[in-house]
């Protein structure tokens, strides 16, 4: 095997990624290396080209970034159990730690030492990446590379859409882009009856009614008054999924939820935002916020969901090799696109 590859780092303190060539890891006992095949582009992915407050406070500048993917393992360490050389797989790209009380509980999506593979660690925009073998999540043959590069953020949406009780309920999802729409994808797929998803990007409201069977609404030229009316619905919407980080969208998601309704949310709206405090406490509101995914019972339900009959293809708009990947970013970042996979092979 090589012992040189291409990689995507953060090479410099200002906006981009650069294409650089990098040592192929070396793995510990405990670990695997796995040549990536597919990657996909995520928000945080623009944060960190865009060199936001954010990711200057958290990035590490040389760090190969990227964080969803998916490959084949072609090196076990001499500890590891259960996998085989050959083998297909995504990962979960939270690396947490063992000493918490989160963590020796089992809930290891709340371990606070968490860190991130492409935001702390280096990350998967690389032809090679060591994994810890904990981290590992095989693919069966249903699962084809494709998908499995964006495992991640879609279980991002099956974590919030599953906090609570779909089944015959109302859903409003505020925010329609890529995580969104494929919770809306699954909230129908579980059972809900109304699902609606608003936004004002026009281009991401198509790309949801393409991939879902959902009501698209966009708040800057329809109300959602006449939209919950026109679908006979008398007293709000049951539960909400705000995707979108935008105080006006959280305020319009508590004024049309039902009395007792249910919030999850997985947008972070940036800073500190004003809360009307009183319309959730009259209204008996539960809020849940919503951090990654549960390790590993939301990997196990969206393989699940997907072998069986979940589709969200659809929400893949852009390929591009990866030596395109400036083109990739800057498609990423017009915001009229839905997932942007490379192509590492």
């Amino acid at each position: 095997m090589r012992n040189e590859m291409k990689a995507l780092v953060k090479a410099r303190p200002e906006p981009g990624l650069w294409m650089e060539t990098r040592p192929v890891p070396e793995i510990g006992p405990d670990d695997v290396l796995i040549r990536v095949k597919k990657t996909g582009i995520c928000g945080t992915d623009i944060h960190i080209w865009n060199w936001d407050d954010w990711a200057r406070r958290t990035v590490p500048v040389g760090l190969i970034t990227g964080h969803e993917f998916a490959g084949e393992i072609v090196e076990i360490g001499r500890n590891v159990e259960g996998l085989s050389i050959g083998q297909r797989c995504s990962g979960e790209g939270h690396l947490i730690g063992r000493q918490s009380r989160q963590a020796r509980a089992g809930k290891f999506h709340l371990d606070p030492a968490t860190r991130g593979i492409g935001v702390n660690e280096n990350g998967a925009f690389a032809e090679y990446l060591r994994l810890p073998a904990f981290n590992v999540v095989p693919l069966p043959d249903e699962i084809d590379d494709e998908i499995g590069a964006i495992l991640d953020p879609l279980g991002n949406a099956v974590h919030t859409a599953l906090s609570f009780d779909l089944v015959g309920e109302d859903v409003l999802i505020t925010g329609a882009g890529p995580i969104g729409i494929m919770a809306a994808a699954v909230a129908r797929h579980v059972g809900a009856r109304h699902v609606v998803i608003t936004d004002v990007n026009q281009d991401r409201l198509d790309l949801a009614a393409r991939v879902a069977d959902v009501e698209p609404v966009n708040v800057a030229r329809q109300d959602l008054r006449e939209v919950e009316h026109m679908l006979k619905m008398k007293e709000g919407f049951d539960v909400g999924l705000e995707m979108s980080g935008s105080q006006a969208a959280f305020d319009q998601m508590v004024e049309n939820m039902v009395m007792g309704g249910r919030i999850a949310m997985l947008g972070i709206p940036p800073g500190k935002s004003p809360v009307d405090w009183s319309r959730i406490v009259f209204k008996a509101l539960t809020i849940k916020g919503v951090y990654g995914r549960e390790i590993f019972e939301t990997w196990y339900k969206m393989i699940a969901m997907l072998e069986n009959g979940l589709d969200v293809r659809g929400v893949i708009t852009h390929r591009f090799a990866a030596d395109d990947y400036r083109e990739a970013f800057e498609i990423m970042r017009t915001g009229k696109s839905g997932k942007v996979v490379l192509d590492w092979t």
